[in-house]
């Protein structure tokens, strides 16, 4: 079960309007549910947040095989033709994804996802499930 104090969407359309360029916003859990969306349409954000889940699993992976690192994902960035994907971890098992188009300032979304993260991380916790059920 995710946990949410409030709604998010004001927040997230607050990083669309401050940041030119941004196309889509998704908060996800770990395993890849839409728990917030701005931009785009549901079905498209489901599958983002589904693809995700998929991502943020592989980043985890690599980050294991950097020594001293703790093996836990904070971002990824991938360049795509016409614009940029990213991926920011929000809190233990809850991640930011964001997509863009080419011309977008790169320096402010990384600024706009910290703040972000540190303003909806308060609000949101998605423990991780066992046997199907969360907790």
């Amino acid at each position: 079960m995710i946990q949410q104090l409030g709604s998010m969407d004001w927040m997230l359309k607050d990083l669309a309007d401050n940041v030119p360029g941004v196309h889509q916003i998704v908060v996800l859990s770990a395993d890849g549910l839409r728990i917030a969306r701005h931009g785009g349409d549901p079905d498209g954000a489901d599958r983002l947040a589904a693809a995700c889940a998929g991502l943020q699993s592989l980043a985890a992976a690599v980050a294991t095989e950097i020594p001293d690192s703790d093996g836990r994902m904070r971002l990824v960035v991938i360049e795509i033709t016409g614009g940029y994907f990213y991926l920011m971890a929000v809190s233990t098992g809850s991640y930011l994804a964001v997509l863009t188009d080419e011309h977008v300032d790169a320096g402010l979304v990384g600024a706009a996802m910290r703040d972000m993260v540190v303003r909806i991380g308060a609000h949101l916790a998605s423990p991780p499930r066992h046997d199907g059920k969360a907790g």
